[in-house]
């Protein structure tokens, strides 16, 4: 099968989120399709694209390392055996947490799973070791800030132990911030953004994939093309 082709029915299946074996005759078998994504993902091929997106965008535009935003979100994983757990928020069902790492614009940075019932100040330290992409580290002319949610209230010296300056609000609190303070600016957010652009793939909505590599190799192709449609916005 011509890479190309593999390549199309791997996106297909990533924004339409059919089962493989539907994909259209005209990206050749959905079988073969199969096979290929897991032999690409074994080769370390999409987050080797994801690291280039990351590199050539920081050369036009710059990666926005100043300010950096993580959070955890629990995705529905009824038919996964790796990775998951009972998910507190869903009446103990199984679950997937995906915890994402992004700069000050939004671009992913780094992706960890782990079961649903994991809390987030567990995987602060692993997200941050599984950076995609070489970033300076933080000093005193270059400082780098984190922003976290009230889900991480107490890890603000395991970010400090690293250099970050840590940035801890409850939900809500930033916005009365803005209220009386005009010239305040909103940090957090953007990981939510981040967030919502993983959900317009429909096959990263709701795992069905038994296997965390088959379900974190989608993840890193949508990482791919995020910062690629981000990539050709700022070029343009």
């Amino acid at each position: 099968m011509p890479a190309r082709k593999a390549l199309e029915g791997i996106f297909y299946v990533l924004r339409t989120g059919c089962q493989w074996k539907a994909v259209p005759r005209e990206y050749g078998s959905g079988n073969t399709v199969h096979r290929t994504f897991q032999k690409w993902f074994a080769a370390g091929f999409f987050e080797k694209i994801w690291a280039k997106d990351l590199e050539q965008y920081d050369e036009l535009g710059g990666i926005g390392g100043e300010w950096q935003s993580q959070d955890g979100c629990v995705i529905k994983a009824s038919l996964a055996l790796e990775s998951v757990g009972k998910n507190p928020t869903d009446r103990g069902k199984n679950g997937t947490k995906r915890s994402v790492l992004t700069d000050e614009k939004g671009l992913p940075l780094a992706v960890v799973l782990s079961g649903a019932n994991t809390h987030d100040v567990k995987l602060l330290e692993e997200t941050l070791e599984h950076i995609v992409v070489l970033c300076p580290e933080p000093d005193e002319e270059r400082p780098q800030n984190r922003c976290l949610d009230a889900g991480y209230t107490g890890s603000g010296e395991k970010v400090q132990e690293r250099g970050y300056t840590p940035h801890i609000r409850p939900r809500g609190e930033e916005k009365k911030e803005l209220e009386h303070n005009p010239e305040f600016h909103a940090r957090r957010w953007v990981v939510e953004i981040t967030h919502s652009f993983f959900n317009r793939f429909r096959k990263l909505l709701v795992r069905f994939e038994k296997k965390a590599a088959n379900y974190l190799a989608l993840i890193q192709f949508s990482c791919a093309v995020i910062v690629w449609r981000k990539f050709l916005h700022v070029h343009r």
